[in-house]
C-alpha cells in the first residue's frame, strides 16, 4: 500500500469511526507524520489535520507544529493550502484561536498576493468564528512584532476588520478593540499613531461626542503639551509631534469640544518670535512653519476665552507683522527689490487674529498704541494692494474657462490662490477698520468641512510680483507639503528625530521580545512553536 492510499484510508478510518474516534491514535499520529512525506502528501495531510484535529487533544501541539511546518514549505500550493486550512483548527476547539491569528498576523509579512489574499481570507474567517481571540492574537504580533508586522497588522484591522459589519464587530468586540489600541497608544511610532488614530475613528468614539472628546483628549496626551520645551534650542521633532497630533484632534472640534489647550500652546510655547525663529531653521522652514500655522489657524475656529489673552493675541500679532511687509518707500524706487507676500501664511494669521479677536477685541495691544497702530495699517494696506493685484490676475485667467478646463491642476491652484487672496481681502477690511470689526464669518481656502470632517489641503500661495500667478512656486511647494514628512522613532510616539521624508526613519530603536509570536521572516520562516 503506497502512502497515498494510506493517507486516504486514516482519513475513512477516522471518519466512520463515530463515538470511537479518539481511540484511532495511530491513524491520526500517521496523518500527521505525512507531512514529511511528498508534495501530494502534504496537501492531504494539510486537509486532514485541521478535520480531526478536535478530536486529539493530546497531539494539539505536535499537529499545530506540523500545520505550521507546512506553511513555512518551499512549494508556493501547499503553503497556501496550508494557510487556507489552518482556520480548521479553530472548529469548537478552545483556546486555539488566538494562536492562529498570532501565526496568521505573520504571514501578513508575505509578499506573494496570493498567498496574502489567503492570509486575508484565513484571518478573516477565523475573525468569524472568535473574533476577540483572532484579535487577540494579532494584537500579539502588535505589541512583539518587527516595525514591518506591526504595520501590517494596523493596516489589516484598518481596512479589512470593520467592514465585516456589526453582526462581526459586535459592542463587546468593539470595546476590546478600542482598549487594545489605547494600550498600543503608550508606545507608537508617528505612521503607527496615525494608524491608531484612524482605527479609533472608525470605532463609535467617531460618531458621538463624548467618543470625540476621547480622542482629542487621546491626541492631546500625545502631544504632550505640558512638557517644557527649550524656546532657544526647540527641536523640530517637538514641532512635527504636534502638528501632527493636533490634525488628529481638529476633526473633533467643535462648540462642545474647546481647542483652546491647544492654541494656548502655540501662543505661549511657538509664536513667541525668539522660538518662531529657530523652528525648523532647515531649508524646510516655510513649509513647517506653514503646516503649524495652518493647523493653529483652523483649532482658533473652536477656541474658548482665553486667558492672559493680551500676551496671547500680541503673539499672534507679532508673527503676522513678518508676513507683512512695510511700503516701498516709493514706486519709482527701482533699487528696491519687488515685494514678496506669503499669501498663505498671511491668510492663517489673519484669520487667526481675527477669530481670536473677536471674542477679545478689548485684548488688541496694537489698537490702544498710536505707532503700532500706524504701522500695523501701513501694512494691512500694502499687503491689500498686493493681494488686489494679484486677484486681478488670477480672475483673468480663470476667466471664460469651461468647467472641466478648471479641473486641471494649474487651474485648480489658481482657484485656490483666489479663495486664499480673497480671504486676506476681506480680513484686511475688517481690521482695517478703526476699532477693528469682526463681521464677516471667512471659510479657510485649504479645507472644506462636511459633518465636521476635514477636506482636501492645498498647496501653498505665494507672489513675488514678477510672475503671472505665483505658480511656479506653487507647484514647488506642493508635494512638499502633501509629502509624508517625518517618522520619529520609538517611544511614547516621539523620541528624537531621525529622518525626515523617509519610510525608513520611523524604524524602532528598541529590540522586542517576542512573547507572543515567532519573529516570521520574509525569507527564513521561523514561527513559535506551541
Amino acid at each position: 500500500m503506497d502512502n497515498i492510499e494510506h493517507l486516504y484510508k486514516c482519513y475513512d478510518i477516522l471518519s466512520e469511526a463515530g463515538d470511537g474516534i479518539s481511540e484511532h491514535v495511530k491513524e491520526y499520529k500517521d496523518i500527521i507524520e505525512a507531512v514529511k512525506g511528498s508534495s501530494k502528501e502534504k496537501r492531504l495531510a494539510s486537509q486532514f489535520i485541521g478535520k480531526f484535529f478536535k478530536y486529539f487533544p493530546d497531539l494539539a501541539e505536535t499537529a499545530i507544529d506540523a500545520q505550521l511546518d507546512l506553511c513555512e514549505d518551499d512549494d508556493m500550493q501547499i503553503r497556501r493550502q496550508a494557510i487556507k486550512d489552518l482556520p480548521k483548527l479553530c472548529q469548537d476547539t478552545v483556546g486555539i484561536t488566538s494562536k492562529v491569528g498570532d501565526t496568521l498576523a505573520q504571514l501578513l509579512l508575505l509578499d506573494d498576493p496570493l498567498e496574502l489574499q489567503q492570509v486575508n481570507n484565513s484571518l478573516q474567517t477565523i475573525i468569524k468564528m472568535d473574533a476577540k481571540g483572532a484579535l487577540s492574537g494579532i494584537f500579539i504580533q502588535i505589541s512583539s512584532g518587527d516595525e514591518t508586522t506591526r504595520e501590517r497588522c494596523f493596516k489589516f484591522i484598518a481596512t479589512k476588520l470593520f467592514a465585516m459589519g456589526p453582526t462581526v464587530i459586535t459592542k463587546e468586540v468593539e470595546e476590546f478593540i478600542i482598549d487594545e489600541i489605547k494600550k498600543i497608544l503608550q508606545d507608537v511610532t508617528a505612521d503607527e499613531f496615525h494608524l491608531c488614530m484612524n482605527i479609533l475613528g472608525s470605532t463609535k468614539l467617531g460618531n458621538t461626542i463624548i467618543g470625540h472628546a476621547e480622542l482629542v483628549a487621546l491626541a492631546k496626551e500625545q502631544a504632550e503639551l505640558n512638557a517644557h520645551i527649550d524656546a532657544i534650542t526647540i527641536e523640530d521633532e517637538i514641532v512635527e509631534r504636534f502638528i501632527q497630533c493636533a490634525t488628529h484632534a481638529i476633526p473633533y472640534f467643535s462648540n462642545t469640544i474647546k481647542s483652546t489647550d491647544f492654541v494656548v500652546y502655540v501662543c505661549d510655547k511657538l509664536l513667541p518670535l525668539g522660538t518662531w525663529n529657530m523652528i525648523a531653521t532647515s531649508v524646510t522652514q516655510d513649509q513647517v512653519q506653514l503646516r503649524l500655522l495652518k493647523v493653529f489657524a483652523e483649532m482658533c475656529t473652536y477656541c474658548d476665552v482665553l486667558d492672559n489673552a493680551t500676551q496671547r493675541l500680541d503673539n499672534v500679532y507679532q508673527v503676522l507683522r513678518e508676513y507683512m511687509p512695510l511700503p516701498q518707500l516709493s514706486d519709482d524706487d527701482v533699487s528696491s527689490p519687488p515685494p514678496s507676500f506669503q499669501f498663505s501664511h498671511a491668510e492663517c494669521l489673519l484669520y487667526a487674529l481675527h477669530t481670536l479677536g473677536k471674542k477679545h477685541s478689548d485684548n488688541l495691544s496694537f489698537v490702544h498704541d498710536a505707532e503700532k497702530l500706524k504701522d500695523f495699517r501701513s501694512r494691512l494696506q500694502y499687503l491689500a494692494r498686493g493681494t488686489q493685484g494679484y486677484i486681478k490676475k488670477l480672475e483673468e485667467a480663470v476667466k471664460g474657462k469651461t468647467t472641466e478646463e478648471l479641473k486641471s491642476e494649474e487651474n485648480q491652484l489658481k482657484l485656490t490662490a483666489l479663495k486664499t487672496t480673497s480671504n486676506i481681502s476681506t480680513l484686511i477690511r475688517d481690521l482695517f477698520h478703526s476699532p477693528p470689526s469682526f463681521r464677516h464669518d471667512v471659510q479657510l481656502s485649504w479645507v472644506t468641512r462636511k459633518n465636521n470632517k476635514i477636506g482636501k489641503r492645498h498647496a501653498i500661495i505665494t507672489y513675488d510680483g514678477k510672475s503671472e500667478n505665483g505658480r511656479d512656486e506653487e507647484k514647488k511647494s506642493r508635494n512638499s507639503l502633501d509629502q509624508k514628512i517625518y517618522s520619529p522613532p520609538s517611544g511614547k510616539y516621539s523620541a528624537k528625530v531621525q529622518n525626515y521624508g523617509s519610510a525608513s526613519g520611523n524604524n524602532r530603536a528598541r529590540s522586542r521580545n517576542n512573547s507572543g509570536g515567532g519573529g516570521y521572516q520574509k525569507n527564513r520562516r521561523n514561527f513559535k512553536k506551541y
